[in-house]
């Protein structure tokens, strides 16, 4: 069994063309692999607790109270489920040149010291390993490879510093610029799409060494 994780973001929720590409992208890729499971988490509609002092006090408690051990359940199973999983999708729309907060609350829940990364004496190092991930970035205008494009350097770092290297962008843009830039966008990323999970000959990871 290979396990999809798909992660979107948006405040409209289904309606969000990010969400629309990213549920795309995971069915072309549960259509042409056998034995896929897709598992779906809208941190916007399901929103996560913010990384605050409560809740860094939850984590590092060695006796919990009652609030503290379903606030530090709660970003235990979100590690657990990125653990388990094969290949993850996100849907990223750009907020104000960023990811929406809530993605980013994801990022700070998953990114816990000695569990998804640890130091060691040359450095960080990424625990998070074997995984597939694809990053679907929906924009009402036009910025990749640009420098108003602040989602793509803090994704690739941040997925980077956890272990996850084998990352696919695909890039809708100039939603917001009118019928023919909204249709020329959507295609784009489409046969983006359509590239990536044709390219992609297996979804099944290696084992990753202890």
């Amino acid at each position: 069994m290979t396990t999809i994780l798909q992660i979107t973001s948006s405040l409209r929720g289904s309606a969000a063309r990010s969400s629309q590409l990213a549920d795309e992208l995971s069915t072309r890729l549960s259509q042409r692999h056998a034995d896929v499971r897709i598992l779906r988490r809208d941190v916007a509609s399901q929103p996560i607790p913010v990384l605050d002092a409560e809740v860094l006090g939850a984590l590092g408690a060695t006796e919990r109270t009652p609030r503290q051990a379903q606030l530090a359940a709660q970003y235990d199973a979100l590690v657990a489920e990125l653990q388990a999983a094969d290949v993850i999708v996100i849907a990223a729309p750009m907020y104000n040149f960023a990811v929406p907060v809530q993605l980013k609350t994801y990022f700070d829940a998953i990114t816990r010291a000695g569990i998804t990364f640890r130091y060691t004496a040359e450095g960080p190092e990424g625990l998070v390993r074997g995984k597939k991930v694809f990053v679907v970035l929906a924009r009402g205008g036009r910025h990749k490879h640009g420098a108003s494009d602040a989602q793509t350097p803090f994704l690739r770092q941040i997925l980077g510093f956890l272990g996850m290297t084998d990352v696919e962008f695909v890039y809708a843009e100039g939603l917001d610029m009118g019928p023919e830039a909204l249709a020329q966008g959507l295609a784009e990323a489409r046969a983006s799409i359509a590239q990536l999970t044709s390219d992609l000959t297996s979804i099944q990871q290696p084992p990753v060494a202890a």
